[in-house]
């Protein structure tokens, strides 16, 4: 269990890393575990890792391909931990509160819709 926040760091060098990383770990099992849109894009990120195995391009353009899908897995842990935020302060409707959620919300789209300009773009140039 982590430690409450104290504003100050409680364990410096590597000691701190080690830390850090057990945090990460717990924030991807629970964003996994309670984040139904992260588990549909991690399903997604596989998708798109296999097509990519199966599919004759340069290595680099299949690596944009590919961080274009973990792009859209980053912002998604970063909207869900907004949301996390905005419940955890109140449940009463506020416009701030909405507002934070939708702007959230719209960067997930944003990025999913960067991910299939440059997949259609790619796969025209190479395909069709």
């Amino acid at each position: 269990m982590q430690p409450p926040f104290s504003g100050k760091p409680s364990a410096t060098g590597l000691r701190r890393i080690v830390n850090a990383t057990g945090y990460s770990w717990q924030g991807l099992k629970a964003a996994f575990q309670h984040e139904a849109a992260i588990r549909q894009e991690l399903l997604l990120l596989v998708i798109a890792g296999v097509i990519l195995c199966l599919l004759d391009l340069p290595t680099l353009e299949r690596l944009l391909m590919f961080s274009s899908v973990v792009l859209v897995l980053i912002v998604e842990l970063l909207n869900s931990g907004i949301e996390a935020v905005v419940d955890r302060v109140g449940s009463e409707r506020h416009e701030l509160s909405g507002r934070a959620k939708d702007i959230g919300s719209a960067a997930v789209m944003v990025t999913l819709l960067l991910a299939g300009l440059i997949w259609s773009v790619l796969l025209y140039v190479h395909y069709l």
